[in-house]
């Protein structure tokens, strides 16, 4: 498939809402804007769901200002969800998108989207219909195969890093009552969010004092030491947790087991992991434990957004119209970075059957070797992403007084 193909251009965004899911969107269309192949320009309402209700916008009728707006707009703008196809699905679909003379399918997500758009690529090249599927890569999870990182995660790095050091600061304050802070961030099979938790770190006292992510067995056992080490130097314990930590047998600490919890591909919905800890602290070492667990407001923060983030999610949704005028399909377009000291980064693009269903795991070198925190190799990849520096917040000398009356 390959020059000039007049069609229509759909769009949609699916999975976790984020900061910058938005800013992609935006490049989508503005970019389809400056092609006169490119007639109509349609958006899906909740993803793939409301293309089979044929619930679609014309987002030619959206105001410019709009467009250019949604650039600094977190969440779906076009809402999102978490449907997958059935096989009589993707006949209908091809027959929506027939009947629509879409030509062009740009689908936003992360993998279980990019399996989506894969199999809608093969059931359209099946009935011989010519159709450019293009992946927008976005899960703040960050872990897609093959591009370097997701738009999405430079922000919630962010995020949770300047959010984990306040904590921080909350619990060094408090820390002669609440002992041990247990803070649970998101992560489904991956620590990649959890693990940036740590970049507000510039010594080893400093919160988080413990971090532990899936890719590395959970230990009970250990896990009571090391929080007993931390609390026996410092008088207080600063943790931060995946809620998808899993044990020596690869299984959840904790899964919902409700039937309403689980999606369409499989996912049960996490959490909890933080309160069992808690549980662990008081009952073995009989200290006081509480936890925060900011959930889905750590994904879609615009106050603390990646200007890095920003402008990468805006090319990666640009350059897919570019590559599907030019004729490529059934590929996700990538972010390569580049070989230098200076952080820059420029797009490829990969098959989307090899980003469909799979999980890049964080490599054991981010991890250290006790597997309760990240190295420098860690703080190497994922600074540049989080864009400006995080802000570095003083603490007092306490130079003490002499005592007089108590000894």
């Amino acid at each position: 498939m390959v020059g000039k193909l007049e069609g229509n251009l759909v769009v949609g965004q699916s999975g976790g809402p984020t900061a910058v899911i938005n800013a992609s969107l935006a490049g989508v269309i503005q970019e389809a804007k400056l092609n006169s192949d490119i007639k109509g320009i349609y958006g899906m309402l909740n993803g793939i769901e409301g293309l089979l209700k044929e619930d679609m916008i014309d987002l030619r009728r959206e105001a410019p200002l709009t467009i250019k707006k949604l650039h600094s707009t977190p969440s779906a703008a076009l809402g999102s969800c978490r449907h997958k196809l059935g096989p009589d699905d993707y006949v209908k679909t091809l027959k929506i998108l027939k009947a629509h003379d879409i030509h062009y399918f740009l689908y936003i997500g992360g993998n279980d989207s990019m399996e989506t758009s894969h199999k809608i690529s093969q059931a359209a090249e099946k009935e011989g219909y010519e159709m450019r599927v293009l992946g927008v890569p976005k899960t703040i999870d960050n872990d897609l195969e093959v591009t370097d990182h997701c738009p999405g995660y430079g922000s919630v790095a962010k995020w949770v890093a300047v959010s984990t050091m306040e904590a921080g600061l909350d619990t060094m304050a408090i820390g002669i009552v609440d002992k041990v802070k247990v803070i649970e961030i998101m992560g489904r099979d991956t620590g990649w969010i959890t693990a940036a938790s740590t970049l507000g770190k510039r010594s080893e006292d400093d919160p988080p004092h413990l971090t532990y992510v899936p890719e590395v067995p959970f230990d009970d056992g250990n896990f009571i030491e090391d929080v007993k080490k931390v609390y026996d130097r410092l008088g207080f314990c600063v943790v931060t947790v995946c809620e998808g930590l899993k044990d020596e047998s690869r299984e959840s600490l904790v899964a919902s087991k409700k039937a309403v919890d689980t999606d369409s591909f499989g996912h049960k919905q996490l959490g909890g992991a933080a309160d069992y800890l808690c549980q662990i602290v008081s009952s073995k070492l009989g200290l006081k434990a509480r936890f925060d667990k900011p959930g889905t407001i750590q994904r879609v923060s615009m106050a603390l957004v990646s200007k890095v983030d920003l402008k990468e999610a805006y090319i990666v949704g640009q350059i897919a119209v570019k590559e599907a005028a030019k004729g490529v399909t059934d590929k996700m377009v990538t972010l390569v970075r580049k070989p230098s000291k200076i952080y820059g980064c420029t797009t490829g693009l990969t098959e989307l059957e090899k980003v469909a269903n799979a999980t890049k795991v964080m490599p054991r070198d981010f991890i250290n070797k006790e597997g309760n925190g990240m190295t420098q190799e860690f703080r190497k990849y994922a600074m540049p992403l989080v864009g400006d520096p995080l802000p570095e917040y003083v603490k007092l000398k306490k130079v003490h007084i002499p005592k007089k009356l108590t000894t």
